[in-house]
């Protein structure tokens, strides 16, 4: 099979891949949520920031019970957590109707548009380091679904899929809850980060199963598991995200959950769900090389950006992650 490429060259697909038309239609649903996303972590971050300030406490060292109870009564915070909850919503539309490794790594496009907002609402300019750590994580995830978009296809989820899935997460649970306790009184940024990333990555493939066995009619005990982990891991990652929005800007937390947690997800939908299971061996290659530079990128980001680290709370005489917003904000 062959098909046209960029520049107009051809590209010889393998016959065992065939091009399934409906799982284009999941890349749009997959833009609108990423523009979502970025706009509700922008909000969110706005919400917590004004939160710190009222409150007089960082939440460097976790959100405690006063935090979250202003945080219900900020606007912007609401605000922010309806448009992520739109996000999800068009997210599990993209994934009912794509493979996971096509779709979930195009939430990179929130990564530049959270930047872009940040920079302006905040009047922090980007640096040429941090420019360029945002444009390598970015370009590799475009080769990335470029060569997944042609090369994987949608698998059956059987239960031994479905167990591998579960006794992976639920180490990954445990060290993530590890790392909370080791690290909560550090404010480091990508600490939580890299764990909001790692648990959305199996919150995204849990989803992706859940939908799979609803398509194929079969829905028993075992899928339940997978929603309760589902939910297990969307609770602890949104504790994560909130704490990284206190010792980082957002655009740094949106590059988390736009550049690792599709990297889990597709890992996971190579090795265990099989999707490229019948992609040639360069596949495999590219996926590894763009998901290791995309992660540098992220590391780039976390290092070179000037609001990494810094609390709205901090009197160092550098700006704020936010600027100060009318009240009602």
């Amino acid at each position: 099979m062959e098909l046209f490429g960029a520049g107009g060259f051809l590209l010889e697909l393998p016959e065992g891949i065939p091009l399934d038309p409906r799982q284009y239609w999941g890349i749009p649903l997959a833009l609108v949520g990423a523009a979502l996303l970025a706009f509700g972590a922008q909000y969110q971050s706005r919400g917590l920031n004004k939160v710190e300030r009222i409150v007089g406490v960082s939440a460097h060292a976790g959100l405690s019970l006063r935090h979250m109870l202003s945080l219900l009564r900020r606007p912007s915070w609401v605000v922010g957590t309806v448009l992520l909850g739109l996000a999800v919503v068009f997210q599990l539309g993209s994934l009912a109707l794509s493979p996971i490794t096509i779709v979930q790594p195009i939430g990179v496009v929130g990564l530049i548009i959270t930047s872009v907002l940040n920079s302006r609402i905040s009047g922090v300019r980007l640096g040429k380091r941090v420019t360029a750590s945002i444009a390598l994580a970015v370009g590799s995830v475009a080769v990335f679904v470029f060569v997944a978009a042609t090369n994987v296809r949608d698998q059956v989820v059987t239960d031994a899929k479905l167990l591998a899935i579960l006794i992976t997460f639920g180490v990954v649970l445990i060290l993530a809850r590890i790392l909370f306790v080791l690290y909560r009184h550090r404010g480091i940024a990508l600490i939580y980060i890299v764990g909001a990333g790692v648990l959305y990555g199996f919150v995204a493939t849990f989803a992706k199963v859940v939908i799979s066995r609803l398509q194929q009619g079969d829905f028993e005990w075992l899928t339940w598991t997978c929603v309760a982990a589902l939910a297990a891991g969307g609770l602890l990652g949104m504790l994560f995200v909130q704490n990284a929005y206190s010792s980082g800007p957002p655009d740094l937390v949106v590059a988390g959950l736009t550049v690792i947690d599709p990297m889990v997800a597709v890992f996971i939908g190579i090795l265990i769900l099989g999707e490229a299971a019948h992609a040639p061996a360069w596949v495999s290659v590219v996926f590894v090389i763009t998901g290791a530079t995309a992660m540098v990128g992220v590391i780039g980001i976390s290092r070179f950006h000037p609001q990494s680290g810094k609390s709205v709370l901090d009197h160092t005489g550098k700006m704020p992650v936010v600027t100060p917003v009318d009240p009602e904000d």
